[in-house]
């Protein structure tokens, strides 16, 4: 077992999937024919020329999303309809047979420039899943037809941050179920844009479990690595549009990476966790839902668990028909941002030196603040990048007293006390860790 909790420390990050793990806090834009039919799922039959998004402004929602302080966007480029946001030269389900900018326009071009300019990073959606494609179903002729697809997206769009796949799939017009090329899918990526992380159904990101924002008490990026196994996850996608998939929460696996559970397998891999959400009870507009935009609170208890939680928080804001985000989304998503300066504003530990004393795998890390001040709100981090995730236990004191317990750390880790408290001598004990701890920041707010 010492063994494997060794190996399981030594564990860390790619490249692209540290600079992923960084970006915690991005925008999901579900944009496209269902906009404009009321749907969530599309059939493939629309006819393009209801495409017709007549004030779109990408830079409108790279300002909302900055104002939440997002650092991403990823954008639907084709849905499970098929129907293509930029001038695809495989397919005449596309913009360009829509009425904008009288087919000449390209979404995908105005958001990637949009992003550039913004500062953000800027994600490819891309459905394998086609309900409009005729050659869906003839297995090796659709892929070829997928991967001609992601080329065009990879290689005309600048940097891509994030390839996002799900695995919806079903039965072509043949009858006979789509056999997704994964590996060629991944191929292709990795040759045009090796630094974009391939997210859910992909080697470089793992899917939370379930799209309603849930997320686990412990989660651990080092984990089997049985869990890249994209049949499975294709297995556990959404198969039907009924409404009950986003909504669904998945408690089965709740421990992925413990020491309990990784001694039951052989090989563990750096697999890390995202947690995606909508705005809205939808992923796609529906003007029914204008009031039913998610509470502040909502929203931030998400955001403390997930980016607090080590694992990212990727949030869905639906577009309208004018091609704009409505104001009420842009409402919350500027309180998100101003409630992110007031919680984080001000770190009370910031520029005083650490005292830390180790012992094999256990340390005491102990900071006298300058002066007492009332405090809500711990943030730690370990350093990932070069030690990987090890910390398993942990406890937070102020003067003697016990305020939190907690177990993984990870990447970042926001503790929130039950009740503040106003002190200037904060202790933390780190009680067990894979190999001697490495907690690279520690932020008081």
């Amino acid at each position: 077992m010492s063994r494997l909790i060794e190996k399981a420390a030594n564990i860390i990050p790619s490249e692209r999937q540290y600079n992923w793990q960084t970006t915690e806090f991005y925008a999901f834009v579900h944009f496209g024919v269902n906009t404009f039919t009321d749907r969530e799922w599309g059939d493939g039959k629309e006819n393009p020329e209801i495409f017709n998004p007549v004030k779109f402004d990408a830079n409108q929602w790279v300002e909302a999303i900055k104002e939440a302080g997002m650092r991403g966007l990823i954008l639907t480029c084709k849905h499970h309809d098929g129907f293509c946001l930029w001038p695809s030269k495989y397919t005449e389900h596309s913009v360009k047979n829509s009425p904008y900018k009288s087919g000449s326009g390209d979404i995908v071009r105005e958001v990637a420039e949009a992003c550039e300019k913004g500062g953000i990073k800027f994600g490819v959606y891309l459905s394998p899943w086609d309900r409009h494609e005729q050659s869906y179903g003839d297995s090796p002729m659709y892929n070829q037809y997928f991967v001609n697809q992601l080329k065009e997206l990879l290689t005309q769009y600048g940097p891509i941050f994030s390839v996002w796949f799900d695995g919806a799939c079903a039965e072509g017009p043949n009858g006979k179920l789509q056999e997704y090329d994964w590996d060629a899918y991944y191929s292709v990526i990795r040759e045009c844009q090796p630094g974009a992380a391939i997210s859910v159904c992909g080697p470089d990101v793992r899917w939370c479990g379930n799209e309603g924002g849930y997320t686990r008490k412990a989660e651990w990026s080092v984990v089997p690595k049985f869990l890249s196994d994209v049949e499975k996850i294709a297995a556990k996608s959404q198969q039907i549009d009924d409404g009950e998939f986003s909504r669904r929460v998945t408690n089965s696996d709740e421990d992925l990476g413990s020491r309990e559970f990784i001694s039951h397998v052989d090989e563990l891999i750096w697999y890390p966790c995202e947690t995606n959400t909508s705005i809205r009870p939808g992923w796609f507009y529906h003007k029914h839902e204008d009031d039913k935009i998610r509470s502040l609170d909502d929203l931030m208890n998400v955001y403390y668990k997930s980016v607090g939680g080590n694992s990212t928080f990727l949030l869905n804001i639906p577009p309208d028909k004018n091609g704009l985000f409505h104001e009420n989304d842009v409402k919350r998503l500027k309180e998100i941002g101003e409630r992110l300066k007031k919680d984080f504003g001000v770190n009370f530990a910031e520029n005083i030196e650490p005292n830390i004393k180790t012992d094999g795998e256990t340390a005491e890390i102990s900071i006298r603040l300058n002066n007492k001040a009332e405090i809500s709100k711990f943030v730690l981090m370990e350093d990932i990048k070069n030690s990987g995730q090890r910390v398993e236990e942990y406890e937070i004191y102020a003067d003697g007293e016990l305020l939190y317990k907690g177990q993984t750390i990870g990447y970042k880790k926001i503790a929130i006390l039950e009740k503040p408290v106003k002190t200037d001598n904060v202790l933390i004990k780190i009680t067990q860790s894979r190999i001697s701890p490495n907690v690279s920041f520690i932020g008081v707010y």
